[in-house]
């Protein structure tokens, strides 16, 4: 028994149900033990306990233990629990989860996660505690965090994506809110896909720009076309944020928290003066109808039908018109070094996929067989 870690275990002493605390721990777990609330101590069992008279004890347990970062072994009261006692060890767990969940909350906020990054942590976290329903949190070993993995690849079918996103919570729940030591470093990562990203060429661009006749839905798109914002840059966007004298849009807060400035297009002048005189934003530059922060869900709603309405038949999304900004500065004779500042990327390896869809790059590429002068001849068809 690891001496850094808690061990429970029920116990019955003068015909009350209690939960004791074995031996073996040492000082510092110790007198952490001796500050719980109610904890006595039994000369007849040589045990520390508390008496387990209410539903919530358990969760009373791993609350004050988390919170002096003291990893309990819950696995004895599961084995020793009788038929007649299981309600309250199944129900244990579920306070225990919800718990998790809301402590896992708090650490995301405190480390300011991305709310979009913060939802998608604790879903697929929610989803994993959901997997062992009667299993308390803290109790979970890597061995169950594999099978969880194997059962997300093999029965649920899920994506690389998926699996990363669900790797990175997990580690992120025993790492980050419970200090734990490399407890799931040590996972095999899914390879990661390397799919080229959809591009639109200029013609394209044009279409879709002309397929929107509302004013702040048009200049929503080309701003994310003329800076290459992502699609929460752009909702954050305030009014402060375009400096249209110095042609500058200034992103605040990006992905990995960091500022940055790109481009804002000379002739979206017109548009943003007229945008900002007929709404008259109050403080972020789109706003819905009652002053707040337009929803993503709406801005992708508006690229959607633009796309369907262009007759644009490539797989686009939103982020789209991103990659099609740096292709086309890439085109347009723009270093990668430029580009990568510009799209606020940390490493100049994602930048440089973009020089694999570049027409500028293959069209300096001459294929094999044109080198080759061959013959025009007549041919026949033949099973």
């Amino acid at each position: 028994m690891n001496a850094d870690t808690l061990v429970l275990e029920l116990l019955t002493h003068r015909g009350i149900a209690c939960i004791a605390f074995k031996q073996g721990m040492n000082s510092r777990v110790y007198e952490v033990m001796r500050q719980l609330p109610g904890v006595l101590y039994t000369k007849t069992h040589k045990r520390w306990y508390v008496v387990n008279d209410r539903p919530g004890v358990f969760n009373e347990l791993f609350k004050f233990f988390n919170g002096h970062k003291v990893f309990v072994d819950y696995s004895a009261l599961r084995k020793q629990a009788s038929p007649s006692s299981m309600p309250l060890v199944s129900e244990a767990p579920l306070g225990m989860q919800r718990e998790a969940l809301l402590q896992m909350e708090q650490k995301l906020t405190l480390r300011g996660y991305a709310r979009t990054t913060a939802k998608t942590y604790l879903e697929q976290f929610k989803h994993f505690l959901k997997f062992y329903p009667t299993t308390a949190p803290p109790d979970l070993t890597e061995a169950e965090i594999t099978n969880y993995l194997l059962f997300l690849i093999a029965q649920k079918k899920a994506s690389r994506s998926t699996q990363n996103q669900a790797i990175n919570a997990i580690k992120f729940y025993f790492e980050k809110v419970l200090g734990q030591e490399r407890k799931v470093y040590f996972l095999e990562r899914p390879l990661k896909e390397k799919k080229l990203p959809v591009v639109l060429n200029q013609d394209e661009v044009i279409l879709l720009f002309g397929a929107i006749t509302n004013l702040k839905h048009s200049l929503m798109l080309m701003l994310i076309y003329s800076a290459g914002l992502r699609r929460s840059e752009l909702i954050n966007l305030r009014i402060g944020d375009l400096d249209m004298e110095r042609q500058v849009v200034f992103i605040r807060g990006g992905k990995g928290r960091k500022d940055r400035q790109s481009l804002l297009a000379k002739n979206l002048e017109p548009l943003l003066r007229q945008y900002l005189a007929d709404y008259q934003p109050r403080l972020w530059l789109f706003e819905g109808e009652r002053g707040e922060q337009y929803s993503e869900s709406s801005l992708q709603q508006i690229f959607k039908r633009a796309v369907a309405k262009a007759g644009i038949t490539k797989e686009a999304h939103l982020h789209t018109l991103r990659h099609s900004f740096a292709t086309h500065l890439l085109e347009s004779g723009a270093s990668t070094r430029y580009i990568q500042v510009l799209l606020g990327h940390e490493s100049p390896k994602t930048t440089e996929i973009y020089t694999q869809v570049t027409s500028f790059s293959l069209s300096k590429i001459q294929s094999p067989l044109d080198r080759l002068e061959i013959e025009p001849g007549p041919k026949t068809i033949s099973e």
